[in-house]
């Protein structure tokens, strides 16, 4: 059981859902329960044989998941999780979740970068998050996807290329908490001209409500656009207290109502300009999030 953190780790990068990834850890460990003593006995390293399993689960739902996503009401967003101190286990009814249920935030866990491992086939991401991220040899690697270390080498290869080609400027988490601070104030006082000025001029929002609660269906694009659609939200969520979190281990926002988290904001801050805002409301998403 030592093993479940780094499963669930491994799960989340691969999925973009926490939901989905606490299955396959469930999965794993029935599989090797499932076991006798003996065969259990005879795996001389039991770690390595629940990360394989995991992994060859999550390239199954991958394959899955991209034909669920085609019938799926809107855009699809990665499902956001909090900083750990705020974590909270909405299958035990809120109760405070088990540490090794929580997802460590690193750079591997920000929005933007879950957003491009959803552009990659599912051998890409799972042989770019074993290699790059959990440091698993291609040797290994090519043992849990059954392809040669070659393969999984050229494999990797492509999914970097990929996260430099969409990689912005560096900008300081401090940085990020000032914009994201500058943007709740705009947003809060329905400040159109703010707003524009401190979305990027080609800004773009997505919305996942997932078809159960209102969202806008398609993207929205242009700074300008966004901000209107911004005020009219604003205009509409009586009741809404927005309050700055961690999302995904980056400065974001957190819309209640009630006292419940109806809404969790991510952004892609580059420089002094939001470029992108990922809005999720679907509320299977939201339940590790205080209420």
């Amino acid at each position: 059981m030592s093993e479940r953190r780094q499963l669930i780790n491994l799960a989340y990068r691969l999925l973009g859902s926490l939901a989905d990834a606490e299955d396959v850890v469930q999965e794993t460990y029935a599989r090797w329960y499932s076991l006798s003593e003996l065969q259990q006995k005879a795996i001389e390293s039991p770690g390595a044989w629940l990360t394989k399993v995991a992994s060859r689960i999550c390239l199954d739902v991958l394959g899955s998941a991209r034909a669920r996503r085609e019938s799926y009401v809107g855009e699809w967003v990665p499902e956001p999780v909090p900083d750990p101190t705020e974590w909270v286990n909405g299958r035990t009814g809120g109760a405070i979740a088990d540490p090794a249920d929580r997802v460590t935030l690193d750079e591997s866990i920000n929005m933007a970068f879950l957003v491009v491992l959803e552009s990659m086939t599912s051998a890409e991401r799972v042989a770019f998050i074993l290699h790059d991220v959990f440091r698993y040899s291609f040797t290994e690697v090519a043992e849990i996807v059954g392809r040669t270390p070659a393969a999984c080498r050229q494999l990797a290869s492509s999914a970097r290329r990929r996260v430099r080609a969409a990689e912005a400027p560096a900008t300081t988490t401090a940085q990020k908490a000032s914009v994201v601070r500058d943007f709740k104030l705009a947003w809060e006082a329905k400040d159109i001209n703010a707003l524009i000025g401190i979305l990027d001029p080609g800004a773009t929002t997505i919305a996942d409500g997932g078809g159960l609660v209102s969202a806008v269906l398609d993207p929205i694009r242009g700074g300008e656009q966004v901000a209107r659609t911004l005020v009219d939200i604003a205009t509409r969520a009586v009741g809404w207290t927005l309050l700055q979190r961690t999302v995904n281990g980056q400065p974001g926002l957190v819309a209640q109502e009630g006292g419940v988290t109806v809404t969790v904001l991510a952004f892609d801050v580059v420089g002094e300009r939001i470029k992108h805002i990922w809005v999720v409301r679907n509320p299977e998403k939201l339940r590790p999030w205080k209420r």
